[in-house]
């Protein structure tokens, strides 16, 4: 008889957040996933065209973890129209020994929400200026309040700007992220407006255009995309990669297949000069040239992430005695 630890997502957002510890435990796996030691199949998509829905399913094996998270993460875009969240989704976690089920996780998404960001926040640790302080985000959802909240824990924000393409939902996530931050944020009439007025930019929809080019940035900036993950999605245009002193992405062959590497490549940039996150992290590659280069990291999400933020996540709720066991 198996007992298996289930877990709803207000279980999860007592047990998890963003901190920083959640942050090391983030940032840990880059580094393992570029020395090859993650076993991490390519990501599964079922698309939903219909209905504006994707649903992924990523997983993968970490050395020294106790647990393998399978996750199917569900994002339909129409749905805040019906007063319902665009992600959601689940995560199983099977046991690395024996692989038993040993937990399931109902998060709604808020899992996968928290390590997106929180690997927002790495990749500008690593790549964004020391002394930034002003951050844009392209979008006014759930993720670009994240982002932005995340950032707090490696760059001393002072103020932010955002950029939606519907103009009420920019100043309502002005008004109301901003008091609940504390943190001033002034709405962009342009993604080019943002990016002006900023340090670090931190896209984070689902475009299926670019946003940004190369046209858009400045010396010192640095960009992170994270909305990119199916071969139709594109926020960055192919110039702006061509164009950075540095393409960092978490995983490069995941950017080529479902990042801004795919349209890059194809415009003629050698995907050679990409380097991943974790080469950066551990000293196996270089970081930010200058205080002047633009540097622009793709962040596509791996089942790494998600291993690493479920595993923390069940072994605090075990440890609380948080959620329902049942025998199986």
């Amino acid at each position: 008889m198996t007992t298996i630890r289930v877990l709803t997502e207000a279980h999860l957002r007592a047990a998890v957040g963003l901190g920083r510890d959640e942050l090391a435990a983030v940032a840990a796996v880059f580094p393992l996933v570029s020395a090859g030691r993650a076993s991490m199949p390519p990501i599964m998509r079922i698309d939903v065209p219909e209905h504006r829905g994707e649903i992924d399913i990523k997983s993968a094996y970490l050395p020294g973890y106790a647990g393998i998270a399978v996750k199917l993460s569900a994002g339909f875009f129409d749905n805040p129209a019906r007063g319902l969240p665009s992600l959601g989704g689940l995560m199983i976690v099977l046991d690395t020994e024996t692989g038993v089920p040993v937990a399931a996780l109902f998060d709604n998404g808020y899992l996968t929400d928290v390590r997106t960001a929180l690997a927002g926040a790495v990749a500008s640790d690593h790549l964004a200026r020391p002394d930034a302080t002003v951050a844009a985000v392209l979008g006014a959802g759930v993720q670009a309040r994240l982002q932005l909240e995340a950032l707090r824990l490696v760059r001393p924000l002072e103020r932010a700007v955002v950029w939606a393409r519907r103009g009420e939902e920019a100043r309502r996530f002005a008004d109301e992220v901003g008091a609940a931050l504390a943190l001033p944020i002034a709405v962009a009439a342009s993604p080019a407006e943002a990016a002006a007025e900023a340090d670090i930019v931190v896209t984070t929809t689902p475009a299926t255009e670019p946003l940004l080019d190369a046209s858009m940035v400045h010396p010192g900036l640095h960009v992170t995309a994270v909305g990119s993950d199916a071969e139709h999605k594109q926020e960055l245009a192919a110039d702006l990669v061509a164009a950075a002193d540095l393409f960092v992405c978490d995983r490069v062959a995941q950017s080529l297949r479902l990042g801004e590497l795919r349209a890059a490549v194809a415009a003629g940039f050698d995907e050679r000069r990409a380097v991943e996150l974790g080469d950066v992290i551990a000293g196996r590659a270089a970081g930010r040239p200058s205080p002047e280069a633009v540097t622009v990291c793709d962040l596509t999400g791996t089942g790494a992430q998600d291993t690493a933020i479920a595993a923390l996540a069940v072994e605090r709720c075990a440890a609380r005695g948080t959620g329902t066991t049942i025998d199986a």
